[in-house]
């Protein structure tokens, strides 16, 4: 029997093609390992590549959507990591 502190996770639902992996992060099944990786690797990967322009002071739009993109891509590529198990292949005819 496990704490008032564990949290219960959901089971992940097989899935077949991109479309319903994609549902799948969407509904928030990978959501908490996902958003610790991405907040991990983001912000090292914005240091190491937006550091200079953050400290200089000269930040426009063009390096908020970099920003936003070290942030998103660890995401989803940890989803994908995430979900890879519960993949179900289709039957080859």
């Amino acid at each position: 029997m496990g704490s008032a502190n564990d949290t219960e996770r959901r089971p992940v639902p097989t899935w077949n093609s991109p479309f319903e992996g994609l549902v799948l992060i969407l509904r928030g099944y990978t959501l908490r390992t996902a958003a610790a990786v991405s907040a991990v690797v983001g912000t090292l990967l914005s240091g190491v590549n937006q550091g200079s322009v953050l400290i200089s002071g000269h930040v426009n739009a063009a390096v908020w959507i970099r920003i936003a993109i070290n942030y998103v891509v660890p995401f989803f590529v940890s989803s994908i990591g995430y979900l890879a198990p519960s993949r179900r292949r289709r039957a080859k005819r």
